[in-house]
């Protein structure tokens, strides 16, 4: 039985998770991106970050709202902005933006009302080749691809219990978070559940099947991919053979929500503790940079 020191902190990471899930609302941003110049984008819910090379931080794009952001091969960089229209109306309502690698800052796809459920129009997920990838939810539930030439296909079909979030490996394979566990889906089509339970258990339990307890999904050159483990507050990397290990653990009270590896194999980490956003930089030497 625990004694009043040892219990205090044994708690300590359940008070600041709660603390930070609920001041978060729904779920906190995933949306880390480096550009072909070196440039980091983030999101914290309010603004998109900038940081150059050099370590300057910016703001690139202020008030929006988005989740996720997407960086294509021309250096032009889009998010969403999604936004409550209060209590009144009791309505949602959003738009899809660009800013170009010119600076210039537009509209992709209109402000219009509702959630963004037409995923033809836009996608976040790509691969090396310029594919677009999205889900069509149901039972089955549907993973599409559409060609840079407007091409459609139907990648697979299969069941899940709660696809959530999703990323594409340079050559089209397709990896997601299935509630707790990690799925890849290669270009044939075979689904394949890699790595299961990713969500420590405890933090499972405690907050009854907690949808976001895993969050962003990224990879790297060498066929990993990192999971965002927003409840146990770690990243971990699943090798191409299934072998799970923690890379990285988040300090209190913040915790991962996505993340990028770098050219240089420097691990980025987008970390959220609350409303407050920041970004670590882990270099292979093991030095920890911090960006906030």
């Amino acid at each position: 039985m625990l004694g009043g020191a040892s219990l205090v902190k044994a708690l300590l990471p359940v008070t600041f998770l709660l603390a930070s899930i609920s001041s978060v609302a729904a779920h906190p941003g995933v949306g880390i991106f480096m550009d072909g110049k070196g440039n980091v984008y983030y999101t914290d819910l309010r603004q998109v970050w900038k940081i150059s090379p050099d370590g300057a931080r910016s703001v690139a794009v202020p008030n929006v709202h988005t989740h996720e952001l997407y960086v294509d091969p021309g250096g032009n960089l889009y998010g969403e902005h999604l936004w409550y229209e209060g209590e009144a109306t009791d309505k949602w309502g959003h738009r899809v933006w660009r800013l170009g690698a010119d600076g210039t800052l537009v509209d992709v796809i209109p402000a219009r009302r509702g959630f963004r459920d037409d995923y033809e129009d836009f996608h976040f997920v790509h691969d090396a080749k310029g594919n677009a990838y999205w889900v069509d939810r149901g039972d089955p539930a549907i993973i599409r691809r559409r060609s840079p030439e407007g091409i459609m296909t139907q990648v697979a079909r299969a069941s899940f219990q709660d696809i959530r979030w999703m990323t594409a490996a340079a050559d089209g394979t397709v990896y997601l978070v299935d509630l707790y566990d990690l799925v890849r889906v290669t270009p044939d089509g075979a689904a394949r559940t890699v790595a299961r339970d990713l969500a420590d258990r405890i933090w499972s339990k405690l907050f009854f099947r907690d949808r976001h307890a895993l969050m962003g999904l990224w990879t790297d050159a060498q066929g990993s991919v990192y999971v965002a483990n927003f409840s146990g507050r770690v990243v971990k990397r699943v090798g191409p053979d299934g072998a799970v290990e923690v890379v990285a653990e988040s300090p209190l009270p913040w915790s991962p929500t996505g993340g990028l590896v770098a050219p240089d194999g420097a691990l980025w980490i987008l970390e959220y503790s609350g409303g407050a956003a920041r970004v670590r930089r882990i270099g292979k030497d093991g030095r920890d940079a911090v960006f906030e």
